[in-house]
């Protein structure tokens, strides 16, 4: 692969600059949990929540809490980069990533149906309740009438995504590619993933601890503007494998381990306090044993498709600072480097990605920062 990463951009709890948001992670903040409830249910829950979007558009008055976060993220992604994408919407493609979609409107939707009728539907929410409705207004917002896609999946279709922009960015027609991954929180999704048994009850997020306790569902969104020339390449994707059961799940992200064919000194994993952290850290401590490990879910909460690109993120601020936050709520002593709180400024070239995905997919990718 030949491409880099030219600008970043995020929506998280903590807030939505990069280098605000890195710093608070650097001292060692958390997002705050919210309470998420519903009028048919007594059963409430914790969530990550965004308090504003800085990148308003008078275009999402009326939309989805998910477009907001994906808008926002992708400008901010094109101002970090100091480009103007209008000037280049011909030659730039978009690829939009997200696994669990515009849930709040869907639900509002069909609620409306049910309670009151087919014809009491409001026709200003359906546009909201498909998949492809943030991409639609961020291209519309950014004057993109060229390529624009919409990918669908777990946690790993964020680093999905990123794939398909380096298979776009093969037509020399393009010069630019925007990858946006977004999610909203709502009480039904909640209360999905609590069936799943994959939800904690209350805060706080620990990481590789002896007994798997759950995470607790976030939301926002990440983007990064690719191009063919930059600081922090693109270096490598292992597209990824599902595992059939959790048992699988430590040998497949070892052979993506093997494919990336490198020897970082960071891995910005995926771990949850969910089966994903057994799974790494059995990978990692045979595969990749010196590398310093650093997780952003405990602070920022499980953002799924919004998550990865966070992950994304955070490597190649880690590569660019020479920094990485600790990682917190981390109480159990491991074989693997957790990461105590870099402070110090490091010379790092390699940095992997590591995700595993709720609903069974791995994928990983390795950044290296060019000298």
């Amino acid at each position: 692969m030949s491409l880099a990463i030219r600008g970043m951009g995020w929506v998280t709890p903590l807030g939505d600059e990069i280098d605000e948001v890195w710093q608070r992670l650097l001292a060692g903040e958390e997002a705050t949990a919210e309470t998420v409830s519903d009028p048919i249910s007594n059963r409430t829950y914790p969530a990550f929540r965004v308090s504003k979007v800085t990148a308003a558009h008078p275009r999402l008055r009326r939309s989805s809490a998910i477009s907001r976060f994906a808008v926002g993220a992708g400008l901010s992604a094109l101002r970090n980069a100091s480009v103007d994408l209008q000037k280049n919407a011909s030659r730039t493609a978009l690829v939009f990533a997200t696994s669990n979609g515009g849930v709040i409107y869907t639900k509002r939707f069909y609620h409306d149906i049910v309670t009151t009728g087919a014809q009491a539907a409001s026709p200003l929410l359906f546009p909201e309740t498909v998949f492809n409705a943030p991409a639609s207004h961020l291209a519309a917002i950014l004057g993109i009438t060229g390529a624009s896609y919409t990918l669908v999946g777990d946690a790993a279709v964020g680093i999905l995504a990123l794939q398909m922009a380096n298979d776009l960015m093969c037509n020399k027609a393009l010069d630019y590619c925007l990858v946006v991954a977004a999610e909203e929180v709502d009480w039904l999704l909640c209360d999905a993933y609590r069936k799943w048994r994959l939800l904690r009850n209350k805060p706080p997020i620990e990481p590789f601890a002896a007994s798997a306790r759950g995470m607790i569902l976030s939301e926002g969104a990440g983007a990064v503007l690719l191009a063919r020339d930059g600081q922090i390449t693109l270096d490598r994707v292992a597209s990824g494998k599902n595992f059939a059961t959790r048992k699988d799940a430590p040998s497949l992200l070892r052979e993506i381990y093997s494919a990336l064919n490198g020897k970082p000194e960071i891995i910005i994993a995926s771990a949850n306090g969910t089966f994903i952290d057994r799974a790494e850290e059995k990978a990692i401590s045979l595969e990749l044993p010196h590398a310093i490990v650093y997780t952003p879910k405990p602070a920022l909460g499980e953002g799924v498709s919004a998550g990865t690109m966070w992950q994304v993120i955070a490597a190649a601020q880690a590569l660019l600072t020479g920094q990485l936050p600790s990682v917190p709520h981390c109480h159990r002593k491991t074989s693997l480097q957790i990461s105590e709180g870099q402070t110090q400024n490091h010379s790092w070239k390699q940095a992997v990605v590591s995700t595993c995905g709720l609903n069974q997919q791995t994928t990983g990718l390795r950044l290296i920062k060019q000298v």
